[in-house]
């Protein structure tokens, strides 16, 4: 009798929104990115997701992989979130939560001879990005550029004249930096910054995920907690400098 008065109660019950449904385990995928997403699962950004999550009792686990594979892993169903990403890449199947946790302070590499680049100003040059970076979406006046498949040719390409600027994420550009014996030889010009948000699956647990991401990168944001994990990292808080993207939900 008592097991079916439950069974019957448990019928009655309306069931929890999907937002609202519990959130038990979170698989993140990122590129290993030094300083940020470091392999070993130190870094700014992995403990900005421990904060996120981990405090609410959400197990995370994470994994490294380049970039397209992380995204074909969520893609898949092989991982919850992969972190990186700006707000409007365009891959099918996903769903970005609203609230960026970071700035990708974006560059030009030049040689040292040329002009000093404006941002306004940037489309008239010669660009160069790594394929699939879509740059051209969030620089203005780009019309044209090259795309190559990876860092390692680009300060040839710089010294042979194929481009006047080389664009990428401000750590990567210091990266390839660094392969020179003669970096004076170069100038780094830092232009912009893009947010960027986590891609989740576009299922119902991912969209749970998402909207639980908001609501804590939110109240990190408003405590102050964010902003302390910046200073620890001795990392620029640039979130309040750039608007939200209003396609972060699309």
């Amino acid at each position: 009798m008592r097991a079916w008065l439950l069974l019957s109660l448990l019928l009655w019950l309306p069931a929890l929104p999907a937002a609202e449904a519990p959130v038990k385990a979170v698989r993140l995928v990122s590129g290993d990115w030094p300083g940020f997403t470091n392999r070993d699962g130190s870094g700014l950004v992995w403990d900005i997701m421990r904060l996120v999550f981990e405090p609410a009792g959400v197990t995370l686990s994470y994994r490294t992989e380049p970039y397209t594979r992380g995204v074909g892993l969520v893609q898949r169903g092989e991982a919850d979130a992969w972190l990186g990403s700006y707000a409007d890449e365009g891959f099918d199947g996903v769903v970005y939560g609203q609230l960026t946790y970071g700035i990708d302070r974006i560059a030009a590499l030049s040689l040292a001879r040329q002009v000093v680049p404006e941002l306004k100003a940037i489309g008239r040059y010669r660009l160069a990005w790594v394929r699939g970076y879509g740059y051209q979406r969030h620089l203005p006046g780009v019309t044209s550029f090259r795309e190559v498949e990876r860092r390692s040719g680009i300060l040839e390409m710089l010294d042979r004249d194929r481009a006047d600027f080389y664009i990428d994420a401000l750590p990567d550009v210091e990266g390839v930096l660094a392969q020179s014996p003669e970096p004076q030889r170069y100038r780094v010009t830092e232009l912009t910054g893009i947010p960027l948000y986590p891609g989740f699956a576009d299922t119902e647990h991912g969209r749970r995920l998402a909207a639980f991401y908001d609501r804590r990168i939110a109240a990190l944001m408003a405590d102050g907690s964010l902003r302390q994990l910046y200073q620890r990292w001795q990392q620029p808080y640039l979130i309040d400098s750039y608007r939200e993207s209003t396609d972060a939900s699309q």
